[in-house]
């Protein structure tokens, strides 16, 4: 994918600026023309999920999140941004959260956020077989320390918590 080039960059850095200062009604304001574009570069949409996000609208990240994977599938965010948010929008769940992020963990076996995430969706469900095996995952991919200092302070993670201290 093409990089963003002056002055749409301009906009696109002016609208995370705001979204730093905690304004994402202003970041919106900033992105909208950008959102006009027949096809919004995947920048463009990872920081329109971001404002949604920050102000849980979920049920429009999902579509933004859905827009993502179509795009650029072999980004990983697209997948996990998805997934959060159908864990929240009404029409989603932990389930719907679970089963759109699933395949992303053969898509991306490397990368730690999808197993940490469904290690969370299978804790939660009261999958902790599952869960612990996603944990577990998790640490093999990232930084030790690192993952279980996440994971001890994730109330997601809540019912592995006293097993996690001895791991």
């Amino acid at each position: 994918m093409s990089t963003i080039e002056y002055p749409d960059r301009h906009r696109l850095l002016a609208a995370l600026g705001w979204m730093e200062l905690g304004r994402p009604d202003e970041a919106e304001r900033e992105l909208e023309p950008l959102l006009r574009r027949p096809q919004p570069h995947p920048d463009v949409l990872e920081l329109q999920w971001s404002i949604l996000a920050a102000q849980q609208r979920w049920a429009e990240a999902v579509t933004v999140a859905e827009a993502l994977v179509r795009l650029v599938p072999d980004r990983a965010s697209g997948w996990l941004h998805r997934a959060y948010a159908l864990r929240r929008a009404p029409q989603g769940g932990l389930e719907k959260a679970w089963a759109a992020l699933l395949p992303a963990a053969a898509h991306f076996p490397r990368e730690l956020l999808v197993a940490y995430n469904l290690s969370c969706y299978a804790c939660q469900m009261g999958r902790l077989d599952e869960a612990r095996q996603w944990l577990r995952r998790a640490f093999e991919l990232g930084d030790r320390d690192e993952v279980k200092q996440m994971a001890l302070q994730d109330p997601d993670l809540e019912p592995l918590r006293s097993e996690v201290e001895q791991w």
